[in-house]
């Protein structure tokens, strides 16, 4: 079934895409599901091995020869065929979505690293971390639902991941209580709940559930969990702050609210996928001029989804 484009949506991606031959591609794009790409759990297999054994049963390439684990299955698949692969139980691999594993390798976390993940049900960057750290370091993973704790524990043994401490907080409480102590994050990722304009291709129900007043609410939200995030951040920390969505109240007005109000400094971000700059303006808001630093993820431009993507460094101490 297509769903159609709610006006408003429409009218603002054509602000957004202004030539009609790019916003065209944009709508083409967004009714077909997207490419089927998988990540290598290098904790427990290596991503040559596991190449090799999934070709014995679908067509798999390795399309980006710096990052090994990420694969793509070019085979058609039947509903549930990728989950339910003995390699999938196993926890051999994880099912995440290209523009899924951008923040982490932005972020670029290390072992040894003390590393909080504020929103991190249902784990994909989670484990996705865990295995770039080798299981060395800690990784607190916090999340507020206890039904969405159930997955990311699944997840979590599933692939092996043993570094990591699951934590069931209110986000803005426990950053309070964690600035409370001497504890300090090496990195934060930030991928905080957004309206998921990007995942219209896997989650089509988002043609259904768009509405702006939801945006508006967000964005007030993730000005706050920014803001109390740094506080749990050392000096000279990294902060990568992400969205499945393309909406710029949700982007560049939280990237903009930060370098305005915070001692922190944008950094270029090197990823795998074509992005855009962020947008310095939109409708009555001029946006800080470092925003263009931002890193803007078209479905259309990749055959992706869509993402948006921000590296922050902190230069002083946020009391």
């Amino acid at each position: 079934m297509v769903f159609p484009i709610k006006p408003l949506f429409k009218e603002r991606m054509e602000s957004l895409l202004p030539n009609k031959d790019d916003f065209d591609k944009f709508e083409k794009i967004i009714h077909l599901p997207p490419r089927n790409f998988i990540r290598c759990n290098t904790l427990k297999i290596s991503p040559e091995i596991l190449l090799e054994r999934l070709n014995k049963k679908w067509l798999v390439t390795m399309p980006y020869p710096q990052y090994p684990e990420i694969l793509l299955i070019e085979s058609k698949l039947l509903p549930g065929e990728l989950g339910n692969a003995i390699e999938h139980v196993l926890g051999y691999y994880y099912v995440q979505e290209i523009s899924s594993m951008l923040p982490i390798l932005a972020l670029d976390p290390q072992p040894e690293e003390f590393i909080l993940d504020l929103f991190s049900s249902p784990g994909s960057k989670t484990t996705q971390m865990a295995a770039r750290m080798q299981n060395q370091g800690t990784i607190i993973a916090n999340e507020l639902k206890l039904d969405r704790i159930k997955p990311l524990s699944a997840n979590l043994e599933r692939c092996a991941v043993t570094n990591t401490i699951v934590s069931r907080k209110d986000a803005v409480d426990f950053c309070l209580k964690i600035s409370r102590t001497d504890l300090k994050f090496d990195k934060i990722l930030l991928d905080v709940p957004c309206s998921g304009e990007g995942t219209m291709r896997s989650s089509p129900k988002t043609f259904i559930t768009w509405n702006k007043k939801v945006i508006d609410k967000l964005s007030r939200q993730q000005k706050k969990f920014f803001a109390y995030a740094l506080k749990c951040l050392k000096v000279g920390g990294t902060l990568v702050y992400s969205t499945c969505t393309l909406s710029p109240e949700e982007n560049e007005t939280i990237v903009s609210f930060a370098l305005n109000n915070f001692p922190v400094k944008i950094e270029s971000i090197s990823i795998p996928l074509k992005s855009r700059p962020g947008i310095l303006s939109w409708e009555n808001e001029t946006f800080h001029k470092d925003t263009n630093k931002a890193c803007r993820i078209y479905p259309h431009d990749n055959d992706s989804e869509g993402f948006f993507l921000a590296k922050f460094t902190l230069m002083e101490e946020v009391k």
